[in-house]
């Protein structure tokens, strides 16, 4: 990951974009909103990733857009506009396909602002946000996000070493790939919970979770994040405000029906958008600064 300024705040900040924009993205099926949180979630994570985040699209998130987009008009035919009719003798409706291309998008943006997320909110973070609050909860939930990438990187190990002494899932007959597939698994079960146990000692060990325990905290909260806190509370306030008073909204069945263009609708969308952009401009804003100043030296 490059340096990116929008993770160098401080965890409340982090923390409450995260739940904005994904909240939004999860319950919100408006077309506009999609959009923007396609573009900024995709964005944010092509600067925190680089090349790798175009691999990820094409491997994941364009075949769930694409299924999502293809199976809803299979499965629902609800809608009055009548396109034509499937080989099994189903309607097939403008608006199912409507449904299924919103569907899809808020999949990839949920999935978008996810990546983002583990890569900005680091375990020590959200121990620092929740640990006293929950704190046996706060260290499951830290293991749990930090286990899958830990995970991934050990079974890779362990089928490098395994493929080394013609041991690996693609050495051998069906049986014996099959064999070698349950050993690989055993092995990866053993560290598994070896692992959780050592975690387990070790917090235990440094008094994690008892009462008057001083936690030692890397984060202070200073003018920029409090700038940006209020920045994002405000925005924050301004969409859900919209929502709540039915200013944007789309309805997809029985006929499409969007909110019309409005001032108000207008300037929702524009908090939406500065919203769903505000790390990329962060960063951007930054990354101009150094290199002024770097022109000066």
């Amino acid at each position: 990951m490059k340096r990116d300024a929008f993770a160098a705040c401080h965890p409340v900040v982090n923390f409450l974009y995260f739940l904005l924009v994904i909240g939004c993205s999860m319950f919100v099926m408006h077309p506009i909103f999609l959009c923007l949180s396609v573009v900024g979630g995709m964005a944010y994570y092509v600067y925190l990733k680089g090349r790798k985040a175009w691999k990820t699209s094409l491997r994941l998130m364009l075949p769930v857009f694409l299924l999502t987009a293809v199976l809803n008009p299979l499965f629902s035919h609800e809608g009055t506009t009548l396109l034509t009719y499937l080989p099994s003798g189903n309607p097939l409706t403008l608006e199912s396909i409507l449904y299924g291309l919103g569907a899809g998008a808020m999949l990839v943006c949920v999935i978008n602002w996810f990546s983002c997320y583990q890569e900005v909110m680091t375990s020590d973070k959200f121990i620092y946000l929740f640990g006293r609050i929950i704190p046996s909860l706060s260290l499951v939930l830290s293991m749990v996000l930090r286990f899958v990438p830990k995970f991934r990187i050990q079974i890779e190990q362990v089928s490098q070493a395994q493929k080394c002494i013609g041991r690996d899932v693609s050495n051998g007959t069906i049986l014996e790939k099959s064999r070698h597939g349950m050993k690989i698994l055993s092995i990866m079960t053993t560290w598994a919970l070896e692992n959780s146990v050592d975690t387990a000692d070790s917090m235990r060990s440094r008094g994690y979770g008892l009462r008057g325990r001083v936690n030692y905290a890397l984060f202070r909260f200073d003018g920029r994040d409090r700038f940006l806190c209020g920045l994002c509370a405000v925005l924050g306030l301004v969409v859900v405000a919209g929502i709540a008073t039915k200013t944007v909204f789309f309805r997809y069945y029985p006929a499409p029906m969007m909110n019309p263009l409005t001032a108000w609708s207008l300037l929702v969308y524009l908090c939406y958008g500065a919203l769903c952009l505000l790390p990329l401009l962060l960063n951007v804003i930054e990354d101009l600064k150094w290199h002024y100043l770097k022109s000066k030296i």
